[in-house]
């Protein structure tokens, strides 16, 4: 793995803050592997980074892992042997709050399906750039973070729609929106910002961690499906509005809608809810 990385490989990223408003440099993780060139190398970039790291060569338990205090723990299932599915099923019982990144060499999809269902957040195959590591470590994090701090928010109204993020779920009345989980991290994204437009770069950096590619149409993807479906829940009202070129906005708008049985038999077929005095007018001059 060490020949697929160099240390002038590693990128100049700067720590910066995330989106929690902390500064990466405050990140303390650990790192369980045996793999020395990875390691060189990660450990190299951390320290430019200003984190607080440690490498641990073999599994240690759950109440040594609390005493450390991390922020998130980056391991190799191999250096576990027979035991990784029980260690890694324990640590993550006893540390809820830690975030978990498999970084380890090929695997089938029913190890990541397993290993992830187990409570790790992210699962990553070697080899692999530090910064790919360092990027997702920081979308762990952040997210740990924003769930740590849902009970403390109170639901968003908008129009009919009642975003709970203790809840990880948005509702029209009683109903549930049917929402994926990275649908429901869009929406609170988007009605957060209070009406202010957010660029595409923005919503993809704030949710996925890092840098859009030039030509990624993810967000663009997420915003289609997840209008759709406020739409579907709530036909009166219209939420995600596009600044072409721009990003997107949240705002509560109604659509009015005409009722025809509501309107008198004396009002001629082409009256315009929308132009009423005109239409008033125009009504008085045929009297």
């Amino acid at each position: 793995m060490s020949a697929s990385l160099s240390v002038g490989d590693a990128g100049g990223a700067s720590a910066a803050p995330d989106a929690t408003g902390t500064s990466a440099a405050s990140l303390r993780i650990a790192v369980l592997d045996r793999d020395s060139g990875f390691i060189q190398v990660l450990s190299k970039r951390l320290d430019r980074l200003g984190w607080e790291h440690r490498v641990l060569a073999s599994p240690v338990p759950a109440d040594a892992v609390v005493s450390m205090r991390l922020s998130a723990l980056v391991v190799d299932l191999a250096v576990l042997g027979p035991q990784a599915w029980t260690w890694l099923e324990r640590l993550c019982e006893a540390l809820p709050e830690l975030g978990i990144v498999v970084c380890t060499g090929p695997s089938t999809v029913a190890q990541r399906v397993r290993g992830l269902r187990l409570g790790a957040d992210d699962w990553i195959t070697k080899p692999c750039h530090p910064e790919e590591v360092i990027a997702r470590v920081q979308s762990v994090v952040r997210r740990r973070r924003r769930s740590a701090s849902r009970t403390e928010v109170a639901p968003i109204l908008a129009g009919e729609v009642e975003i709970r993020s203790d809840r990880f779920q948005a509702f029209v009345g009683e109903r549930s929106i049917d929402l994926t989980r990275r649908e429901f991290e869009l929406i609170e994204l988007l009605a957060a910002a209070e009406g202010r437009v957010l660029e595409r770069e923005e919503v993809y950096s704030r949710l996925w961690g890092y840098t859009m590619v030039r030509g990624d149409r993810s967000v663009d993807v997420f915003v289609r499906k997840l209008r759709q479906k406020l739409e579907k829940a709530s036909p009166s009202w219209r939420y995600i509005h596009t600044h072409f070129g721009i990003g997107y906005r949240f705002a509560a708008e109604s659509v009015e809608v005409v009722d025809p049985s509501a309107v008198p038999s004396s009002v001629p077929e082409d009256w315009d809810p929308a132009h009423p005095a005109g239409d008033q007018r125009e009504l008085a001059g045929t009297q």
